[in-house]
């Protein structure tokens, strides 16, 4: 099984950005078999979480919560966030290719931080 470690402890990494936190000691594998210890829970917008980093990538799932984790960030297209920054997630409700059990990306834009990456967060492995 392949792992993404991220930061070690136990209690949640205050945040300068209200409504978000680094999460620690909050485990979550995707369907692949990456798995992340920590997370970012964060406000966002409802959409689509898409296949791959870039506009106009198919939708794998859809948020429909407003607060939702990510387990890391990469770099794909520009897009309404002014950066390229794309945050790794699982969608609430699957929409295409159930193998993928709604896991893809979030444009940085969809997310209540006001910086990109999210300090404390890491990189995506393949990212």
């Amino acid at each position: 099984m392949a792992s993404a470690l991220g930061v070690a402890g136990s209690a949640p990494t205050a945040s300068a950005d209200p409504g978000c936190e680094i999460r620690e000691n909050s485990p979550h594998t995707d369907w692949g078999s990456y798995t992340w210890p920590i997370d970012l829970y964060c406000n966002n917008t409802t959409g689509d979480v898409t296949s791959q980093s870039f506009a106009g990538s198919p939708a794998t799932g859809r948020m429909t919560k407003t607060t939702s984790w990510f387990v890391c960030w990469k770099i794909g297209s520009p897009h309404a966030g002014k950066n390229s920054v794309w945050y790794y997630t699982k969608g609430d409700e699957v929409v295409n290719n159930p193998g993928q059990q709604g896991w893809g990306y979030m444009p940085a834009s969809a997310l209540g931080t006001t910086k990109a990456p999210f300090p404390g967060l890491r990189k995506c492995s393949w990212g």
